[in-house]
């Protein structure tokens, strides 16, 4: 060999050593959530009439189980929202990366849930609210749910994601409670722990059946009760709440001492200006029951945002010293079948006040919120926390050692991927990876930093474990880790299917 081309062969090896590791599989696209964008908060399952609860440094969504129904043909039809009788639920530290929770059978009559459900009076459960308070020197969290529009009920738990119980076997409130009559929907609630510790609960909407213009722009179906100290009971009589042009969707929050009311404005009749049709109204108050007085509207119906309507269903809610409002909008289903259909996502985006306390206009997008902290990969983290993802499904994991309601990332085909934002390697460095899964086939895991087709730092082969539930933690080396990046895994595999599940996954320094 001459010692021309010699060189040229050396150069040449030594040149493919400073390239970054590619992959010889294409990854797949994301289907809404794209990198970079914190709207939707997911995208591989819907979620509907979000509610926010802080806790303990995290954010925790509570939706209802909007799921697709299909035609015979296999097509994706209209919901008719006859199965939400689940309450699905998510978390985040950082507003990008979510947890999936999983979901909460709550409704149980007639065999609702596979027998499984909680609250065995309840044939459904839609709009959740929940909240948290130090009973008898103990931590205690109460989901409130609507069982259709025909009243509410209550569970609770010793975590935010439960096990839960069903407390008192029967609705808080119904037509029956005091000052409840006059209620056309008996549903939306939402829940406040004042700063003395007193409870209050707010629910109703709907227009009186004559739908005349009096009832249609003072419908006065919006109402609050006092919660007992216990949180699982009512104290003496539910007031009015005279919301102009009131639908449905309570919302109510503190800030800076007085108390915000919200709701969705309704579609009917002849809207005034400053109460837009399918907007979120507000109504201020120096008192949690009231009297409150009309302010002004901050949320457009989502059709401003993204070209789909529907209903408006949102929360608002404080979070490291920033407030936000969480919403949903018809996105997730817009990108899968061409139009939303009725198929509602969680979105999230900051609110202001001006000097005078009034909400500024909150402008929804698909941006959302940046990432507030960072991800430490040298943690135990969730396979199920996700930032973005391409084809995958969560299930029930039966792995030991995870969270209640352990999840696992299955429906893995080749050229699917989950990713997270901004985990900090630190400037030691990663060294070793490792993930505990599960399979029947087997595939490949390689981790990327900072998108699909980025830097590749390290693959884990995965074999057969003997079934989609037994489960094995396998290990890799892991080259390049330092600094702040997105972490993508890549799934490939030359079997049709499910190539393998995913529990969970770490980093170390080794």
């Amino acid at each position: 060999m001459g010692k021309k081309k010699f060189f040229y062969i050396i150069f040449f090896a030594l040149l493919m050593l400073c390239v970054p590791r590619m992959s010889v599989y294409a990854a797949n696209n994301a289907l809404a959530k794209i990198p970079g964008n914190s709207n939707p908060l997911m995208d591989h399952k819907l979620g509907a009439d979000p509610y926010a609860l802080v806790y303990n440094g995290r954010v925790y969504i509570y939706m209802s189980s909007d799921e697709y129904e299909y035609n015979s043909d296999g097509s994706i039809k209209k919901n008719t929202f006859s199965s939400l009788n689940k309450i699905k639920v998510i978390s985040s530290a950082d507003m990008v990366n979510w947890t999936d929770h999983g979901s909460i059978p709550v409704a149980g009559s007639n065999n609702v849930n596979n027998g499984k459900g909680i609250a065995k009076w309840a044939s459904l459960s839609w709009a959740p609210a929940a909240t948290h308070k130090v009973i008898n020197g103990k931590e205690k969290f109460f989901l409130y749910f609507a069982n259709g529009a025909s009243g509410i009920g209550v569970l609770t738990s010793d975590t935010p994601i439960g096990p839960w119980t069903d407390p008192i076997g029967k609705a808080l409130v119904t037509s029956n409670t005091s000052g409840i009559a006059g209620v056309s929907w008996l549903f939306d609630p939402a829940v406040l722990v004042d700063d003395d510790g007193t409870g209050y609960l707010y629910c109703g909407g709907g227009i009186p059946d004559d739908k005349n213009q009096t009832s249609i722009a003072n419908p006065k179906t919006a109402r609050v009760i006092k919660l007992g100290a216990d949180m699982i009971s009512t104290v003496g009589s539910a007031s009015t709440i005279d919301a102009p042009f009131m639908f449905e969707d309570s919302g109510i929050h503190k800030y800076n001492g007085k108390y915000y009311y919200s709701y969705c404005i309704n579609f009917h009749g002849t809207q005034p200006a400053d109460k837009p049709s399918g907007d979120i109204g507000y109504m201020i108050s120096n008192s949690p029951m009231g009297p409150f007085t009309y302010a002004g509207h901050f949320l457009k119906n989502p059709y401003a945002f993204f070209g789909v309507g529907g209903n408006n269903h949102h929360s608002v809610f404080k979070f490291n010293n920033q407030w936000y409002v969480v919403y949903h909008a018809q996105t997730v289903s817009k990108a899968k079948i061409g139009s939303g259909e009725g198929y509602r996502s969680p979105h999230i985006n900051k609110i202001e006040y001006d000097t005078n306390g009034r909400i500024k206009e909150v402008l929804g997008d698909m941006k959302g919120i940046s990432q507030i902290a960072n991800l430490n990969p040298y943690n135990r983290t969730e396979a199920e926390t996700i930032g973005w993802n391409s084809g995958i499904l969560t299930e029930p994991c039966k792995a030991i050692g995870g969270p209640t309601s352990n999840q696992d990332v299955t429906s893995i085909n080749n050229g699917d991927w989950i990713a997270v934002g901004n985990a900090d390697f630190g400037a030691k460095g990663a060294k070793a990876f490792k993930a505990n899964v599960s399979s029947t086939v087997g595939g490949k895991i390689e981790i990327h930093l900072d998108s699909a087709t980025g830097t590749l730092i390290g693959t884990v082969n995965v074999s057969s474990t003997g079934g989609e539930q037994n489960w094995k933690t396998l290990e890799t080396n892991v080259s390049n880790a330092t600094g702040v990046h997105r972490v993508f895994f890549v799934f490939t595999g030359t079997s049709k299917g499910n190539l393998f599940n995913i529990d969970y996954w770490q980093f170390s320094y080794k």
